[in-house]
């Protein structure tokens, strides 16, 4: 399934795609966990965080923001550090400031000015509104579709179906996105055009399908939608 030749839409996954929300979530973390004199490791948190949102995102739906106030609860018991429950809000109110890659307004930008232009995304409008603000006054979708609007998490096909719903067909369509479970296994399954974002260099495991690109970051997508 190679990419189209007349590109004319192109989506994009938010966190992890166009906004580094590891770092973001580990300082929140760190800023919280140094209010009760604690130090926490990066590299053990983060996994966790991935897993543990996953978990929570399999149930039942629920918006992003309680995803959030469970998922701190619930690291801080691996990790062995004391957190009240209800100081698990620090971490949904961080979302605010968690800041979009280098690369990502200036790429914004060009898919702006010759393409149609979306976001799909795993989070709820509020928090969702609050980043957008890092993208500029300027910068304006043509469509957004979150897991709030369709209540469901991605792999989940919801989120697909309902932009090809508001588009009216998938012909010109290609999305880009950072998470191969999330975003590129659901794309494969709804034969949509998908560039996988691999910033940490993962490795498919043997026997798992290819996205139809590869590529290390947006700077390097934009070369393939021909900007």
């Amino acid at each position: 399934m190679p990419l189209p030749k007349d590109i004319t839409f192109v989506t994009f996954d938010v966190y992890g795609t166009l906004i580094d929300w590891e770092d973001g979530a580990f300082k929140a973390f760190q800023k919280e966990a140094d209010r009760g004199g604690s130090s926490l490791s990066k590299d053990e948190l983060i996994p966790h965080f991935h897993e543990i949102q996953r978990d929570i995102m399999s149930g039942s739906y629920e918006l992003y923001a309680e995803v959030l106030r469970r998922t701190a609860i619930q690291i801080s018991k691996r990790v062995a550090w004391s957190l009240e429950p209800s100081r698990a809000q620090f971490l949904p109110d961080s979302v605010v400031r968690w800041a979009p890659f280098k690369e990502t307004n200036a790429a914004l930008k060009k898919v702006k000015a010759k393409k149609e232009i979306g976001l799909i995304s795993n989070i709820d409008d509020k928090l969702l509104g609050l980043t957008r603000r890092h993208f500029g006054p300027n910068m304006d979708f043509d469509l957004v579709v979150t897991a709030q609007q369709v209540r469901s998490y991605k792999p989940d096909s919801a989120h697909f179906k309902e932009c090809e719903r508001r588009m009216g067909t998938k012909k010109g369509w290609v999305h880009v996105a950072s998470s191969y479970y999330h975003d590129v296994e659901p794309c494969l399954k709804a034969k949509v055009p998908v560039i996988w974002v691999n910033r940490r260099g993962e490795e498919l495991e043997p026997g798992a399908k290819k996205p139809t690109e590869e590529v290390k970051d947006l700077k390097s997508a934009l070369k393939l939608l021909g900007l």
